[in-house]
């Protein structure tokens, strides 16, 4: 009988995604905003270093969070966006930067919705909401119809670029999250009621970009496990969005939980310190030959390799483990390891904590989180006031 891998060995090894491309190992750098375009949908030096760090620490796949194909609906001014205005030198730089090393770099390709940034947007989404917090119109039919094509020109720009592949973010309660959920889809026509039909304009973007790609480029989905929200998408459901995926051309499944409207439950609310949605990847493993990538709450490296042996997943995303040490993933394959350790914070505000990781990753853009010693406070009013200086470049940027 073979015995066991130690856990540097299985975080070492190859993955061949559906579509033939190889990635080098099991660490990917889960999607996150970085916020450190310039404001008018442009990579910025610090950006591109950035990406250029991790690649250079030995992850397998990192991940853009959030680029938007569609200026008009952004979750944050500091995304990237593509389109006819993009300086695609900028993009190809990033490209060529952040996949150093043998790491594969793609695209998060992203829509708002409802979650639009209001200083810079009018969000809509699926249905009309008016809540506490959150207000949107309703999507016209024709709006929906033409979202395949802006996935799709989006995907082609990025391929064009030299971007590995692209993942479509239908997760954590943006636009294609908004439609899965019953809580936020209303809609009496063919993209509401049933989960297969609340699915189909997400199918319908992963056939548009197939199309616009072909067959040898990655695209990769994230999914939510749950929304953590009374009457919104609940595991049941997203077991069907797993099973429906296991007929696309979908070559990689990531697997999160939670969205960002008010009153939602976080990711860790009930969780017992460890990974959160591994045993959802148990359940989806089931029902698909697709590979599943799980992030969240992985902080150790005996955590990875425990979803990874186990059967739950192929691949593992980490986000802030890697904000806090870029080089993780040569430790996290190397036999000596090292996990990080991660701070704890006196008190907070809402929104402190992702203000705090967001100011980080600029200090590593620059070279510089050695010296970062930032505190909540000072963290967030800096993240805040940069925000409000690139709304005014991107409104300028970007007229309608």
């Amino acid at each position: 009988m073979n015995e066991p891998l130690d856990p540097h060995h299985i975080l070492q090894t190859e993955l061949e995604l559906p579509c033939g491309v190889i990635l080098k190992n099991r660490m990917v750098k889960s999607p996150m905003s970085d916020s450190l375009a310039d404001g008018e949908g442009n990579p910025t030096e610090p950006q591109i270093r950035l990406y250029e760090r991790w690649a250079e620490g030995g992850v397998g796949l990192s991940l853009i969070g959030e680029v938007q194909g569609d200026a008009r609906y952004p979750e944050k001014p500091g995304n990237l966006v593509l389109g006819a205005t993009s300086k695609q030198a900028l993009l190809q730089s990033l490209a060529r930067r952040g996949t150093v090393d043998g790491a594969q770099l793609w695209l998060q390709l992203g829509h708002a919705g409802a979650l639009s940034h209001l200083p810079i947007s009018q969000p809509k989404g699926p249905s009309a909401l008016d809540v506490e917090g959150l207000q949107c119109e309703a999507l016209t039919l024709m709006e929906i119809n033409s979202l395949p094509a802006m996935y799709a020109r989006a995907a082609m720009q990025a391929k064009h670029a030299g971007f590995g592949g692209v993942q479509i973010h239908a997760g954590h309660g943006f636009l294609l999250s908004q439609f899965l959920s019953p809580l936020f889809n209303h809609r009496e026509d063919g993209y509401g009621g049933s989960i297969e039909a609340r699915c189909r304009v997400v199918l319908e973007i992963i056939s548009a970009v197939r199309d616009a790609v072909g067959q040898l480029f990655p695209i990769g989905i994230r999914i939510n496990s749950t929304d953590k929200l009374e009457g919104g998408l609940a595991e049941t459901d997203a077991i069907e969005v797993v099973r429906l995926l296991d007929t696309s051309s979908i070559d990689l499944i990531d697997i999160s939980g939670g969205t960002y409207f008010p009153g939602a439950k976080a990711s860790s609310d009930g969780a017992s310190g460890g990974p959160y949605f591994v045993d959802f990847a148990k359940q989806a493993k089931q029902i698909t030959t697709i590979p599943l990538l799980v992030t969240g709450g992985f902080k150790r490296r005996r955590q990875a390799y425990d979803a990874i042996s186990s059967g739950a997943a192929d691949m593992v995303g980490l986000g802030r483990a890697m904000v806090l040490n870029p080089t993780l993933a040569k430790a996290w394959l190397s036999e000596k390891g090292g996990d990080p350790t991660f701070p704890e914070f006196e008190s907070t505000i809402p929104g402190g904590i992702t203000a705090w990781y967001t100011m980080r990753l600029t200090a590593i853009g620059k070279d510089q989180e050695d010296s970062f010693d930032l505190d909540i406070q000072s963290a967030d009013q800096e993240y805040k006031a940069r925000d409000a200086r690139r709304s005014v470049l991107w409104k300028r940027k970007f007229t309608y």
